[in-house]
């Protein structure tokens, strides 16, 4: 029996690996328990994915104080090593690029235990960004790489790594889309807010390089006030910007928009409705960019780079300067029909993790 370890730590994360039970009951040969360190494991950030997806809760969490990264990246190495004392993994599965990946990666590391990195090579090039690191630095001891896309295979080449331990196996994020297909158009969040499809922008915005200053936060009042001239736009609100807007003493000046419906951060299929239905978004994360490629709705990125290059060379995607007068250049596209062509890239067809899981079994 071959033990196999996967570590979680935030949404992003849970919404990859919603398929990795099912599939593993096809390969009686390995056992499969997951850890979730507690990086964010409350009842909005994690808790309610697992209930409303069905998932199984996690074998062990992990609890964290919350104090500095440096601390929390300590305790999620401490609290992985007894969980890697107790279970014996011959194998620890990361995901993604969060802090929770990084400490993972270097328990795997020093533990000399065999790592995969799932969601591997993306790279945005931006050392601003502290996920540009934890890609950076997880890759650098990885053993295995499984990668979403093209222009991660070929950064890993360029970074040294042998193509043979370079799997393209396709986004394991889409397979969740298409496993919940049915349940996210069942999802009755339009009718909850008194919306009809088609008829509103989406919005996402929770970057520090966006929300953390208040010349960030007041172009994007700009942005905002610009998009709700003429139509609603929803805007599911991360603690971080709720937290911005509140010290610079702005959050007012949103909350007084009737055109804009404020609303915590939304579950998985409620969101995922959203996306389904609306005309556009407008984002600064980097998930959102992939949904809305797999789904084919207009997504403005008000970033200056992206770590997922297919979703603009090939995807609905587009890059954008947080600039008012450019993003309303590009809605009006949208709004006359003359937004760029975009398709779905190579393996996003919800069969992906089907093939991590053979290639595992192969080991």
């Amino acid at each position: 029996m071959k033990r196999l370890l996967t570590v979680i730590g935030t949404r992003p994360n849970i919404i990859k690996i919603t398929q990795f039970r099912r599939v593993v009951k096809n390969y009686p040969a390995l056992d499969l328990k997951f850890v979730h360190t507690g990086q964010h494991y409350n009842q909005n950030m994690s808790d309610v994915f697992f209930s409303e997806l069905d998932l199984q809760s996690p074998e062990y969490i992990l609890s964290l104080d919350k104090t500095t990264v440096v601390s929390q990246l300590a305790q999620i190495m401490e609290g992985l090593e007894k969980v890697v004392t107790e279970y014996k993994p011959d194998v620890m599965i990361v995901v993604g690029d969060v802090n929770s990946t990084l400490a993972a990666a270097l328990v795997a590391n020093k533990m000399n235990i065999h790592l995969v990195h799932v969601e591997s090579g993306l790279r945005s090039f931006d050392k601003t960004m502290p996920e540009e690191h934890n890609r950076v630095i997880t890759d650098s001891i990885t053993n295995t790489f499984f990668v979403t896309e093209e222009s991660g295979k070929q950064n890993l080449i360029k970074e040294g790594k042998d193509s043979k331990n370079i799997h393209m196996v396709g986004n394991t994020m889409i397979d969740t889309l298409v496993a919940y297909d049915k349940k996210i158009n069942e999802a009755e969040i339009l009718k909850t807010l008194g919306l009809k499809s088609g008829s509103y922008a989406l919005m996402t915005m929770h970057r520090p390089g966006n929300v953390d200053s208040k010349e960030g936060l007041l172009k994007l009042i700009e942005v905002i006030r610009e998009l709700t001239t003429d139509q609603t736009v929803v805007f599911p609100i991360h603690p971080r910007t709720v937290n911005r807007l509140k010290e610079f003493n702005l959050l007012q000046e949103v909350e007084k928009n009737k055109n804009l419906k404020l609303m915590e951060p939304a579950g998985y299929l409620d969101f995922q409705k959203l996306i389904l239905e609306c005309q556009f978004v407008i984002t600064d994360s980097g998930g959102i960019q992939e949904e809305t490629t797999f789904r084919q709705i207009p997504c403005l990125t008000l970033r200056p780079n992206t770590e997922r290059p297919c979703t603009v060379d090939i995807g609905s995607n587009l890059l954008l300067n947080f600039n008012k007068a450019k993003v309303m250049e590009e809605v009006a596209k949208i709004k006359k029909g003359n937004y760029k062509k975009c398709a779905i890239p190579p393996l996003w067809d919800g069969k992906s993790t089907e093939r991590i899981f053979e290639t595992l079994s192969k080991f």
